[in-house]
């Protein structure tokens, strides 16, 4: 093979080799301001953009031993490779389509399964982990909050009596009343902590 075409096909495999995932995309029409701006965006979500041959990336792909797409690599292909997750890639390119019509995503590669165009759009709707790891939080510490709203509302330190009574009760369990509000607040603060240490395992 002629050095010039290997030294292609090795920094390909390379870029390859280093990313979770391969988007193909087919940029017909996308003028040359459409193309670097959709390179701009996805370099800030970690991906990149690359226009090689056809023949140069399905001998890339098959030297990293990845599924056979080469149906599908043939017309004006790119590849988005990223060192991020796949959802911020796929998401940029499904709402750059939606703004200009194109670029279409044809196939993808995800470790070793080959999504089609309607699941790389699929997966551009998932949130990221990042995303998903704030919503946990939320959900697990807003409970944990309602639960410490409820006790400090039924338990009256300041007045030493059940607000749904209205009675006064016996010094020794309107004392309680203060510990088991520290005990509410610490549960409150505890939450956060749990669920991070439950998303980390």
């Amino acid at each position: 093979m002629n050095p010039d075409k290997q030294i292609i096909i090795d920094s390909l495999l390379a870029r390859v080799n280093d990313s979770p995932y391969v988007i193909v995309i087919d940029y017909t029409g996308l003028t040359v301001s459409q193309f670097s701006e959709l390179r701009n965006r996805l370099g800030d979500n970690g991906a990149k953009c690359t226009v090689a041959k056809n023949s140069y990336m399905r001998k890339a792909l098959s030297d990293a031993g990845l599924p056979d797409v080469g149906a599908d690599l043939v017309g004006q292909t790119a590849f988005v490779t990223g060192n991020a997750e796949v959802f911020s890639a796929a998401k940029t390119l499904k709402n750059f389509e939606k703004e200009f019509k194109k670029p279409e995503m044809k196939i993808g590669i995800l470790g070793k399964d080959v999504l089609d165009g309607a699941k790389l759009k699929a997966i551009a709707d998932i949130p990221s982990r990042e995303a998903v790891l704030s919503q946990l939080l939320g959900l697990i510490n807003e409970p944990a909050t309602r639960i410490a709203r409820i006790l400090l509302e039924k338990f009256d330190p300041e007045r030493q009596h059940f607000q749904s009574g209205g009675s006064k009760e016996p010094a020794a369990e309107t004392a309680e009343a203060p510990a088991v509000e520290a005990q509410a607040e610490v549960a409150a603060e505890e939450a956060p902590v749990a669920a991070a240490e439950a998303a980390a395992e």
